[in-house]
């Protein structure tokens, strides 16, 4: 009788919810539906497990052909696109091990470049690689072109020749010096030379390693930057400098528009990787056309021999 009595109240809930209801498919939110609306206890336990671990859950109610039922929602769409949000991680592992295969194969084509029996395909892949690195290195040496800073008024001053004798001579007895090193001239080197004329009129500044010519632009930047007078540049690559007779330490020595220590030791490897790199390409490239000369030579006798 209690499984009569069940169905007797299944009914009861039935025709009070059809009036609600119009013939055909509708959607009726779990939440809306009170636990009065449903169907028994062995549903209510779905539904409830159903909504615990769905937030947009749904009922359908569907009555076609004189049968009512009620369908929950088919959320395999939403499902479906959950796991597509959980993708993206494995995706992207997957991404990663391709590009790990992908780099794989260049190098194995690098290798067999390397590798092949052919010369010229040696010799190409040297250079196209040479060429690469060339314009790569200045790309990054454009980073480190200071801008032309505006040009400031100062007019040095004018020393008659016993002035300029007696400074010299001075300037070489004395044992105080800044050093130009492989950095060349940067801010550290203007700020050296304030604090040597902060008790002597003369400084000595040894440019060491030195190219030849590369003295004389190293005397026209430190005498701008610097404001002070050349009195003479030796042949050991030593320039004389001396502060003035009006000489007044500015507040910043080391000039705005200069590069720092570390900038200027990037530079300069920059600029030895540089200059190595073309070098090695004006090499590969003789090597190419003495290659391709030596084939045209070889061909040529294989036709006179034919005839």
């Amino acid at each position: 009788m209690g499984r009569f009595g069940h169905g007797n109240q299944r009914k009861h809930h039935l025709d009070k919810l059809l009036p609600h209801f119009s013939c055909g498919s509708t959607l009726v939110n779990v939440l809306s539906v009170k636990r009065s609306c449903m169907l028994g206890p062995s549903n209510v336990s779905m539904i409830r497990g159903y909504a615990r671990g769905t937030s947009n859950a749904s009922i359908e109610l569907k009555a076609d052909d004189d049968v009512i039922r009620f369908n929950i929602g088919d959320h395999s769409g939403e499902r479906g696109s959950s796991k597509k949000g959980k993708n993206p991680a494995k995706n992207s592992r997957l991404s990663r091990k391709a590009k790990l295969n992908e780099l794989r194969f260049y190098r194995l084509k690098a290798k067999k470049k390397m590798n092949s029996p052919n010369p010229e395909v040696r010799i190409r892949y040297k250079l196209e690689k040479a060429k690469r690195k060339e314009t790569w290195l200045i790309e990054n040496l454009s980073k480190y072109e200071l801008p032309n800073a505006p040009p400031e008024t100062h007019d040095p001053e004018i020393l008659t020749e016993e002035e300029r004798f007696y400074l010299k001579r001075t300037g070489e007895k004395k044992k105080n010096y800044v050093q130009v090193g492989r950095r060349g001239v940067f801010g550290g080197v203007v700020l050296n030379m304030h604090l040597h004329w902060k008790k002597h009129e003369t400084v000595k500044v040894v440019c060491k390693p030195c190219k030849p010519g590369q003295v004389h632009q190293y005397a026209e930047e430190l005498a701008r930057l610097s404001k002070g007078i050349i009195i003479d540049i030796k042949p050991n690559n030593t320039i004389i400098f001396y502060r003035g007779k009006n000489y007044v330490q500015p507040d910043v020595m080391s000039p705005p528009n200069t590069l720092s220590k570390a900038k200027a030791l990037e530079k300069y490897r920059h600029e030895q990787s540089l200059e190595h790199t073309s070098q090695f390409i004006e090499k590969l490239e003789n090597e190419l056309e003495e290659y391709l000369e030596h084939v045209a030579r070889y061909k040529q006798q294989e036709k006179t021999q034919k005839t």
